[in-house]
């Protein structure tokens, strides 16, 4: 197995070992501080079980920066098994990954989030649907608007490019470079999570086709079938469901998610150190996570499609959002 520079620490027991606490706040104001609690994240032992928060894994680099959590390193078996309810072939063949620890945003970035970078820097991502004229509205009078004209603030932002994401991110970066000039000159430390590491922090430990068990349940996330009061109708606030194990939110259902990794039809030479799979034809990105108006089969942590669609597949990318990553020491 190929492992990378990774830590040795893997899952030994996914559904019952306990994170050590790490002593800190939420956010974090001396230099030193932050980066002592990223150097310590690396070192954690992979905690699952129950949903929770980890707020001593929490932090946020500036005012306008997302809240991160950190995701300690450790080993998960990747994909799904054929027997999986829901099992498509391009979950396989399943493989081991280790990976790197790293933070990621704890919601996915809000329709606020994104309004502040279209007010800072006057971008204009393109239309998501052209036929309607489905886009998020340049800067009027100094305030940008969303794809809906009453669109509330803790919705994840939607009807996103990937390259809409990475624009984000380059912003996200020169705020945080700005405010640590020891990070100048240095690639990220903000980007789009790898394939890998998406899977590996939707799980939270776990080994079930979703993070709460096999069975999709009552009220867990929102998807055409989901149980919840936002199923197959609209887009649900980013707080609206429980906490994975790893302290993350709205990681199945409600938007998809934008990765950095090219699309693949199967893992077949996939990465196995956690990295993006960057190579072949990157015209096309990996979503990950399903949405309101998928069916509950796309809702599950294996679950993956890639966007924009090529001729007679369906595009997700009008339905699509993202989480940010960051690197960690």
């Amino acid at each position: 197995m190929q492992t990378g520079t990774t830590s040795p620490l893997t899952i030994a027991s996914p559904r019952h070992r306990a994170l050590p606490a790490i002593s800190g706040k939420p956010t974090f104001g001396p230099v030193n501080r932050f980066f002592l609690l990223l150097s310590l994240l690396v070192c954690c032992v992979v905690g699952a079980g129950h949903a929770q928060e980890h707020k001593d894994r929490e932090f946020q680099e500036c005012p306008d920066c997302p809240v991160m959590v950190g995701i300690p390193a450790g080993g998960f078996v990747m994909g799904s098994p054929a027997s999986e309810v829901g099992h498509f072939d391009n979950e396989g063949p399943q493989h081991a990954v280790s990976v790197r620890a790293f933070a990621l945003t704890k919601y996915d970035v809000t329709s606020e989030e994104f309004l502040k970078f279209l007010q800072a820097t006057g971008y204009k991502p393109a239309a998501c649907n052209a036929l309607l004229n489905l886009r998020w509205h340049p800067a009027e009078s100094g305030f940008a608007r969303p794809p809906v004209e009453v669109q509330p603030p803790q919705w994840p932002a939607v009807c996103l490019e990937w390259k809409d994401a990475q624009a984000y991110i380059a912003w996200l970066n020169a705020m945080v470079k700005k405010a640590r000039p020891a990070l100048a000159g240095r690639s990220g430390p903000y980007r789009l999570p790898s394939e890998a590491e998406w899977e590996y922090a939707a799980r939270g430990g776990t080994t079930t086709a979703r993070w709460w068990g096999d069975a999709l349940g009552s009220g867990n996330a929102n998807c055409n079938g989901c149980g919840s009061p936002y199923d197959a109708r609209v887009l649900a606030d980013v707080t609206s469901f429980g906490a994975n194990p790893f302290g993350l939110y709205g990681v199945l259902g409600n938007a998809w998610q934008w990765t950095a990794d090219c699309w693949h039809p199967s893992y077949v030479g996939a990465p196995r150190d956690g990295s993006a799979w960057v190579s072949g034809d990157c015209s096309r990105h990996v979503l990950r996570g399903g949405s309101w108006d998928n069916v509950p089969l796309f809702v599950r942590s294996a679950a993956r499609t890639g966007a924009p669609a090529v001729k007679d597949e369906y595009d997700y990318s009008s339905v699509a959002g993202f989480r940010v990553a960051r690197t960690l020491p």
